[in-house]
């Protein structure tokens, strides 16, 4: 899961020296709320739809649309960017890129080769990817379980899940909210039976701590044992 197979390639850039109205008529082009600004080809900078707005706040409400045009053209970007913007590495993966952002406060970063900007990583292409590495976009089926921290107890629920049809497209596990000694399993499954899923939820049941079943299919939603 690295940055480089789930970044925007085609990147808008913006001069430093360019005015705050042609940074706003290439966001609206490119649909970007984020530009990398660039002096003489190299990264100096980041700017974002929230540094014009703050940028124009305080004169905006006083003046006509003439005047406000007229700002927004003597403004340069260079005088707003974020300066030595967080960047992030083609190879570094979404986990590290995610905690850089929340870290930070921030929606996106440029991603650079050495000193070529060679991509754009943003939320959006965060959530993108965890919604395609989960399975979620055919739905399917999920199932969270609470099972013992130890070698083949994944596998016995998930032979299971197996046994009813299920293809199994995403297994997740996590310590978070389990206690010591035992972990929390997620798996999405395609193609479980309809009328076998009692049954099947009665064998997982007695395998392990079903904590709940979640069938995309018709957004049904049974909750057995909460985790802790």
């Amino acid at each position: 899961m690295l940055v480089k197979y789930w970044m925007k390639k085609d990147v808008a850039t913006i001069d430093a020296n360019s005015s705050m109205h042609q940074a706003v008529n290439l966001m609206k082009k490119s649909g970007s709320s984020i530009l990398p600004v660039t002096k003489k080809g190299k990264l100096v900078g980041i700017v974002t739809d929230r540094d014009m707005k703050r940028a124009s706040a305080s004169d905006a409400t006083s003046l006509d649309v003439h005047e406000l045009v007229y700002l927004l053209s003597q403004i340069k970007v260079g005088d707003i960017m974020t300066r030595n913007p967080v960047t992030v590495a083609p190879d570094t993966t979404l986990e590290e890129t995610a905690s850089i952002l929340l870290e930070k406060n921030i929606s996106g970063v440029p991603v650079l080769d050495a000193d070529t900007i060679v991509g754009l990583i943003t939320q959006q292409d965060l959530f993108r990817a965890l919604i395609s590495l989960t399975g979620f976009e055919k739905r399917g089926v999920q199932f969270a379980f609470n099972v013992e921290d130890r070698p083949g107890s994944v596998k016995e629920v998930t032979d299971i899940v197996r046994n009813y049809g299920g293809r199994l497209v995403s297994i997740l596990t996590s310590y978070e909210r389990s206690e010591p000694g035992r972990r929390n399993v997620y798996v999405r499954a395609y193609d479980v039976d309809r009328d076998a899923a009692p049954k099947l939820v009665e064998e997982l049941r007695s395998k392990a701590k079903l904590l709940y079943m979640v069938d995309h299919r018709d957004n049904k939603r049974e909750e057995f044992i909460s985790s802790t």
